[in-house]
């Protein structure tokens, strides 16, 4: 009843039975792109649309983004889709149409609405049937920067686009002009051969391992016991110091506003205007470090929300999260928006200039990093002095020693953090001690208190649980199809705490109601709809459970949650 990627023999019948087939459906049409699709029209430019009654329609398209023709999901006949701007406070009708051959849906993503609409299949409805028009209908109860996209594997193939909406109280910041950054990443394998490939060999993309090349390089600067020694913690654990993305360049083109680097998409601006970016992290299984050279960005927006402002050289942008910033112009040339995968495997940039046809100069993509101790001792490692985090190079904050449910001991776990680090300071796996002055969670301030004042009623601790070698994504060790949904009282205040016992960051997003990050000492520090959850972290934020119905609650990127890390959340 709750699986995203059924195993291909299953032939269950019943609820389960009908939303894995549904599923297993769209994920086998991507295997095999059928003759016609590539007669499609060519991709356009994205339209935008607003008001309170919109049209979509979903279709194939033919695209090239490596060099080599591919067959992309599309909205109205562009990757991304039209930009849809709403206004807070109407009441709006979203017609969606599903012109393929196979179920799909959208999911509005971080929109607080009633749980019939939120588009996720097997859970909220039963998706999109080919040749359908589904009809949402919702009042927009938000302002600010959000996005939406397809709750199957459609999502790698191009369908999502970005939404803006109004307030109808607050002033609008000042700005000469507005964009919207999208950051995604695309391939011309299929969807599920990606996650297949994933489930033969975890590393099947990471061309990043250390090499005997790489040990001769550190005996040289280290000498050979600091090489030996810089190993030995990994090598005993059998794990990969350079596992930070599942995903790579190896198959990944990255995209800006549906463009590669060598296509560069470019917004005009001039010297001394004020230019806000809207920036969405649209990648289904990478982490965006950003910055642009030459500019100092302000942080004013985070998921949607304004945060107080806060000056940043770069930052890290997950899978579901959106930032915005304000950048001024200085001077009347082009400069590059550069956006370089976690893993430092590849990059794409846009270019804002005075003009059309201008080019920037792009900055070297920065070295790989192995993770730190940290990231996967937590704050053991801090206390033995094996590694800082955060700005000050100093001790990491720690819980007391972590409690681990018994369904984390087996086969679907291979890892577990006793002692987890819970400061906010720390920007994470490449970009510490880089010179540059990176945004963190800490950083991040909603003004003024939490729209809900109460102290939590109750607690609910999930731990963040895999197998690098088996490809097993859970919570507590227990994948979707084993798990039991997650209940909540309706209208009470709950503390949710995450616990990573993996080595990867997690984007984790829960529908239908915010989610109030506190800090390492439980106060209110940002409201946000995506949390990352570094390794080896703890974070605990708060929820009120005012949104009646079947939610869900996963991991960001696409092939974990298809792995298993989802669950079902109910409110009655």
């Amino acid at each position: 009843m709750r699986t995203l990627l059924p195993p291909l023999a299953d032939t269950t019948t019943g609820r389960r039975g009908f939303v894995q087939g549904l599923l297993l459906a769209t994920a086998l049409a991507t295997l095999g792109w059928p003759a016609h699709a590539l007669a499609a029209p060519a991709v356009k430019t994205p339209d935008v649309l607003s008001g309170t009654e919109i049209d979509l329609d979903i279709s194939r398209v033919t695209v090239n983004y490596s060099g080599k023709a591919s067959v992309a999901t599309a909205v109205n006949g562009s990757v991304p889709g039209p930009l849809i701007r709403l206004r807070e406070g109407d009441a709006v009708t979203i017609r969606v149409k599903n012109s393929l051959d196979e179920m799909t849906s959208i999911h509005w993503h971080g929109l607080i609405l009633p749980t019939d609409m939120d588009g996720v299949p097997g859970i909220s409805f039963g998706g999109i049937a080919p040749g359908e028009t589904f009809t949402y209908r919702f009042v927009v109860k938000q302002s600010g920067t959000f996005w939406y996209h397809a709750h199957t594997l459609a999502e790698q193939t191009g369908l999502y686009g970005p939404m803006i909406i109004e307030s109808k109280s607050e002033t609008p910041l000042a700005a000469d002009r507005d964009y919207t950054v999208m950051l995604s990443d695309w391939t011309d394998e299929a969807p599920l051969q990606v996650y297949l490939n994933l489930k033969k060999m975890s590393s099947y993309y990471n061309f990043a391992q250390p090499t005997a090349g790489d040990f001769a390089r550190d005996a040289g600067k280290l000498g050979l016991g600091g090489a030996l020694s810089k190993r030995a913690m990994w090598n005993k654990a059998r794990m990969n110091p350079t596992d930070l993305s599942d995903v790579s360049a190896a198959t990944y083109t990255y995209l800006l506003n549906g463009a590669p680097s060598a296509r560069h998409w470019t917004g005009i601006a001039s010297k001394g205007e004020r230019v806000r970016l809207r920036f969405i992290g649209a990648g289904t299984a990478t982490y965006f470090d950003v910055r642009i050279p030459g500019l100092m960005l302000t942080v004013v927006a985070a998921d949607g929300q304004p945060v107080e402002p806060v000056d940043v050289d770069e930052f890290r942008i997950g899978p579901g999260e959106t930032y915005d910033v304000i950048a001024t112009i200085a001077d009347d040339k082009a400069y590059a928006i550069f956006a370089q995968s976690m893993d430092r495997t590849g990059f794409v940039h846009g270019v804002l200039a005075p003009r059309d046809g201008m080019s920037a100069d792009i900055p070297p993509v920065d070295p790989r990093s192995w993770l730190d101790p940290i990231d996967m001792m937590g704050g053991m490692a801090g206390m033995a002095g094996m590694g800082p985090a955060g700005h000050d190079h100093g001790m990491v904050e720690t819980t007391p020693k972590a409690r681990h449910a018994r369904t984390e001991y087996g086969a679907n776990t291979d890892m577990r953090v006793d002692f987890p680090r819970t400061n906010l300071d720390d920007p994470g796996v490449g970009l510490r001690r880089n010179g540059r002055r990176t945004l963190t969670y800490a950083d991040l301030k909603t003004a003024g208190p939490a729209a809900d004042p109460r102290e939590p009623q109750r607690e609910i601790e999930l731990h963040l649980t895999g197998n690098m070698e088996r490809f097993v994504w859970a919570f507590d060790g227990v994948k979707l199809n084993d798990s039991k949904p997650l209940h909540f009282t309706p209208n009470e205040r709950l503390r949710i705490i995450l616990v990573n016992d993996t080595m990867m960051t997690h984007p984790m997003h829960l529908h239908g109601m915010w989610s109030d990050l506190e800090s390492p000492d439980g106060q209110f520090q940002v409201r946000k709809h995506t949390i990352s959850v570094q390794p080896a972290q703890r974070v605990a934020f708060r929820v009120t459970a005012d949104a009646m119905g079947r939610w869900a609650f996963h991991c960001h990127l696409l092939y974990h949650m298809a792995a298993g890390m989802f669950r079902e959340v109910v409110v009655a």
